[in-house]
C-alpha cells in the first residue's frame, strides 16, 4: 500500500512538472524590447510573435519600442535590464557587430547575449513609384553620370542597410551617398515622397509598400513570388545575396536554464505554421539558430561582417 501511495505521489509530481513545463513562463508576461521605432521589420515581427504567443500558447508578451542611436541606446543598456528570464531585447546582425566600431558607442559585440535568431531579411534597392528611374540600369546610369549626387536612405549607421549601400558602390562602380534614419519605419515617408532618391531597405518593406515604391533589385538567390518582375542582384551581374538577421538577446546575468527556456520558446513560436506562412508571405526568410548553435553562428558572422566593412573601406 505504501509503495502504491509512493508511486501515485511520484506520478502526480511528474504530471505537475509536465503541466508546468508546458506553460513556458507561468504567471509572467514576456517583456519584449524593440530598439527601433514602430512600423519597421523588427517591430512588425515582434508583434506577429506576441499575437501568436497570446492566442496559441496563452503566454502574454508585451512589445515596447525604445528607439535611439540606431539600436545602440537599448543594446548599451541590455545588461542593466532584469535578468529574470522574461526580459528580451531584439537584436540585429550585422548591426551588433559593426556598430561598436563607431566612436562613442557604449557596448561591445561580446556584451550581447543572443539566445535565438529567427529570420533573415534580404536587401532591396527601392525608389518611389513616382521616381524617374524605372530600372536598376537607369538608376546606376544616373549614379555614374553624376557621382556623389544620388542618395539612398537606410536604417542606422553601420547597419545592414549601410553596408549594402557601400557594397553597391563597390560592385557597381558608383558613388552614392548613404542617409541614415532611426529605423525602417522612419524612412518610408522620405522614400515615398522622394525626399531621397531611393532607399536600401529590405524585401519585406518592398512587398509591404509595393503600390507606393518601385523595387529595382533584391539580394536573394531567386525572384520572390510577391514581386515576380523584380530581378535579383545576381541576375544583374552582382554576386550579392545578403541582408540582416534578427533575433533576441537577454541580459548576460540571466541564468542559463532561463536562457535555454526562452530560446526554446522562440523556436516554438518560429516553428508555428501560421507564423511561418505570414512571415514568408511578407518577404522574411525563416532561420532557426537556437542557443546551442549561437557560438558557431557568431563565429561565422563576425568575420563576414568585418570583411564587408574592410572591403567597403569603413575600417582598415
Amino acid at each position: 500500500m505504501k509503495l502504491y501511495t509512493l508511486i501515485k505521489a511520484v506520478a502526480l509530481s511528474l504530471s505537475i512538472i509536465s503541466a508546468v513545463s508546458a506553460q513556458p513562463f507561468p504567471d509572467k508576461t514576456i517583456q519584449y524590447i524593440i530598439p527601433f521605432p514602430p512600423a519597421g521589420e523588427s517591430d512588425l515581427v515582434a508583434r506577429y510573435q506576441a499575437d501568436i504567443s497570446a492566442k496559441k500558447f496563452k503566454q502574454p508578451m508585451v512589445v515596447m519600442n525604445r528607439a535611439g542611436a540606431g539600436g545602440a541606446l537599448v543594446w548599451s543598456a541590455l545588461n542593466t535590464y532584469p535578468a529574470d528570464g522574461t526580459t528580451v531585447v531584439g537584436v540585429n546582425i550585422p548591426h551588433i557587430i559593426l556598430q561598436p566600431l563607431q566612436e562613442g558607442i557604449q557596448y561591445k559585440t561580446d556584451d550581447i547575449s543572443a539566445i535565438y535568431y529567427y529570420h533573415f531579411t534580404p536587401d532591396a534597392l527601392m525608389v518611389s513609384a513616382d521616381s524617374p528611374y524605372k530600372t536598376y540600369q537607369e538608376f546606376i546610369a544616373a549614379a555614374k553620370k553624376e557621382p556623389g549626387k544620388l542618395n539612398l536612405a537606410g536604417s542606422a549607421q553601420y547597419s545592414a542597410n549601410h553596408m549594402a549601400v557601400e557594397r553597391l558602390n563597390k560592385l557597381a562602380g558608383v558613388k552614392i551617398n548613404y542617409v541614415p534614419f532611426k529605423g525602417t519605419g522612419d524612412l518610408i515617408t522620405a522614400l515615398i515622397g522622394m525626399h531621397v532618391d531611393g532607399a536600401m531597405g529590405y524585401l519585406p518593406l518592398a512587398i509591404q509598400q509595393k503600390s507606393k515604391v518601385r523595387t529595382l533589385a533584391i539580394a536573394t538567390e531567386k525572384r520572390n513570388p510577391a514581386l515576380p518582375d523584380v530581378p535579383t542582384f545576381k541576375e544583374l551581374g552582382l554576386n550579392w545575396v545578403d541582408g540582416a538577421y534578427r533575433g533576441v538577446a537577454v541580459p548576460k546575468s540571466t541564468p542559463l536554464i532561463l536562457q535555454q527556456r526562452m530560446s526554446d520558446y522562440f523556436a516554438q513560436l518560429n516553428a508555428d505554421p501560421e507564423t511561418k506562412k505570414k512571415l514568408e508571405d511578407s518577404g522574411f526568410v525563416i532561420v532557426d539558430v537556437p542557443l546551442a548553435k549561437m557560438p558557431a553562428f557568431m563565429k561565422e558572422k563576425i568575420p563576414q561582417a568585418m570583411d564587408d566593412a574592410k572591403n567597403a573601406g569603413m575600417i582598415k
